[in-house]
């Protein structure tokens, strides 16, 4: 193993936390960053002192890495991670990785091209609570799984404008929220086939009939064997807390669940059903916050090379895509 060498491109919030997480495990040398803000760029600088600051991508591209670590603005993902992974780079971007499944596509492809490791951080795989239920469904523990719910409602939403302007986000709630709804149900029960999806999105409780983002979304998705998944998210809610963000899985032989706790963003548990008994398997404290950034750097300092589960990253695009389509008029869609 060696310790490869990393830029970081957005050094804004969640850009310090996975530069500060990697920092903590040792896993490789913060050799740059990158931001336009110059205050993003003093806080990072107290996580890596030594590191060459830079005002943008350009500069970063001519420092020598071995991999980049990319928080910027959705609009910017695919057109930063192209750029990266023409000079050979791994990378490791924020979600969503572009905002349609055909920016995603280019994006797995120039991966693949480049023949470098591309993740992205889709971080609620790494909680403890759907580490445990992967390992359940694995072993077949409740059975034929038959349906899923999964829920994320944010009863505040984002701050940043850019988050309200389709063009630059690619779309509300869905893009934003929903993408992690999409994996974790595809992910949990190894990526089955999407025969179906059926979608109706909101804007301030009307349904979206513009180009406004959508704040609230129900989805239905039929998947292969005959899987029934429903997703729901929005954008402030009414929600009675800060957060419901629930993902439940139901089989033949019993049900899971994770669910956070008391409105918290960052504390789940993790449960087990049969009946009306209900099994605790694992409870807060967890920091998972980092782990996605941590595992790819783990992968990164053993091997550079691509790693085909990108692949899924298009097939998550797909499923978001097919949503959007779902919500246009009757009109629009024979004109189309």
């Amino acid at each position: 193993m060696t310790r490869p060498r990393l830029g970081f491109l957005g050094v804004g919030w969640i850009g310090r936390h996975r530069m500060q997480a990697i920092a903590e495990h040792g896993l490789a040398e913060i050799v740059a960053f990158g931001d336009p803000i110059a205050a993003h760029r003093e806080a990072a600088r107290a996580i890596a002192p030594r590191a060459i600051q830079c005002e943008h991508l350009g500069q970063l591209l001519e420092i020598p890495l071995d991999g980049i670590v990319i928080a910027t603005p959705s609009a910017l993902h695919a057109e930063h991670c192209l750029a990266a992974l023409e000079r050979r780079q791994a990378v490791f971007c924020q979600k969503p990785l572009g905002r349609s499944a055909s920016e995603t596509r280019r994006v797995v492809a120039a991966a693949r091209a480049a023949d470098r490791l591309l993740g992205v951080d889709l971080s609620y795989r790494h909680t403890r609570a759907v580490q445990e239920m992967r390992a359940v469904l694995s072993a077949g523990g409740i059975g034929r799984v038959f349906a899923a719910d999964l829920i994320f409602h944010n009863a505040y939403g984002p701050e940043a404008a850019w988050f309200y302007d389709r063009v630059a986000s690619g779309g509300g709630c869905v893009i934003d929220l929903g993408v992690h709804l999409v994996d974790l149900a595809l992910w949990l029960l190894d990526f089955p086939a999407v025969e179906h999806v059926e979608s109706q999105l909101f804007a301030h409780g009307s349904p979206l009939t513009s180009d406004a983002v959508e704040d609230f979304a129900a989805v239905q998705l039929r998947l292969a064997g005959g899987i029934a998944v429903r997703l729901t998210c929005s954008w402030r809610v009414s929600a009675g807390r800060d957060a419901v963000i629930e993902a439940s899985f139901f089989g033949s032989n019993g049900g899971l669940a994770i669910k956070n706790v008391a409105g918290s963003f960052f504390d789940f548990v993790g449960e087990r059903y049969s009946g009306t008994r209900t099994e605790r398997l694992c409870e807060p404290p967890d920091a998972w916050g980092g782990r996605a950034a941590v595992a790819w750097a783990e992968r990164l300092a053993t091997s550079r090379r691509y790693d085909a589960e990108a692949e899924r990253l298009v097939d998550v695009a797909a499923v978001l895509d097919a949503i959007y389509r779902g919500s246009i008029s009757a009109s629009q869609a024979s004109a189309s």
